[in-house]
């Protein structure tokens, strides 16, 4: 059995900045600040870490837990919102048929590891008809830290498969890989967000390709080639 862990964000879909205009409007509401997510790079970070940040650097005081999920519970009618009018959602190549493809075989056990907090994370898939795939993972609701929120899916997927099952991480970011790494996880990363190849590779990406269009590419990297 393998564990099979996607990323969202730039490896199965692109949101169009739903996220980001639901937060701006958000903070623009609650503090009086415009463009706060200005301040964030977002990517491979968790949905807590980046509300952190925006209070952190525009309010210039620290951030408390119920600050933040007061916050959260408020962002995500608004994502929910964006998302149903978002005219840059797309899904990325090749990550439809994969993902259907791998959650019919009996030797797969598929599930998430994001730094989005799980209901953000199903509404992102919602909308490209993929959300039912995943039965668990690690979410951004678990830890702020993406190690941690990795370590968490692998466990999971083990409780699922068995305790020795190998694990395996697709993302699209240099923290992608340094989580998958920190689980006990092999990361096979996709370019779909622009990343430096060699940034990835030096981090420790134990395959890197375009897309995931290539099929067979990333049934290789798992061992799924007969």
């Amino acid at each position: 059995m393998r564990i099979v862990l996607f990323d969202i964000d730039g490896t199965l879909v692109l949101t169009g900045g739903t996220g980001q205009r639901a937060l701006d409007g958000l903070f623009e509401e609650r503090y009086g600040v415009a463009d706060a997510f200005a301040c964030v790079d977002p990517h491979g970070r968790t949905d807590r870490s980046i509300v952190r940040q925006m209070i952190e650097h525009h309010l210039a005081r620290p951030a408390d837990n119920a600050e933040i999920d007061a916050i959260i519970d408020a962002y995500l009618p608004r994502l929910a919102d964006e998302l149903t009018i978002a005219p840059g959602y797309r899904v990325m190549p090749g990550a439809a048929a994969l993902v259907a493809e791998l959650a019919a075989r009996d030797d797969v056990v598929l599930g998430l590891a994001t730094g989005n907090v799980e209901r953000a994370a199903r509404l992102k898939l919602g909308r490209a008809g993929m959300a039912d795939y995943f039965a668990f993972g690690g979410f951004g609701c678990d830890d702020e830290d993406r190690a941690a929120l990795t370590r968490a899916a692998v466990r999971r997927g083990r409780d699922r498969a068995a305790p020795d099952a190998r694990a395996y991480v697709i993302g699209d970011t240099v923290l992608d890989v340094c989580a998958a790494n920190a689980a006990d996880a092999r990361c096979l990363a996709v370019l779909t967000s622009g990343a430096d190849p060699d940034a990835l590779a030096r981090e420790g990406a134990a395959a890197v390709i375009p897309t995931l269009d290539d099929r067979d590419a990333v049934l290789r990297f798992l061992d799924l080639v007969p």
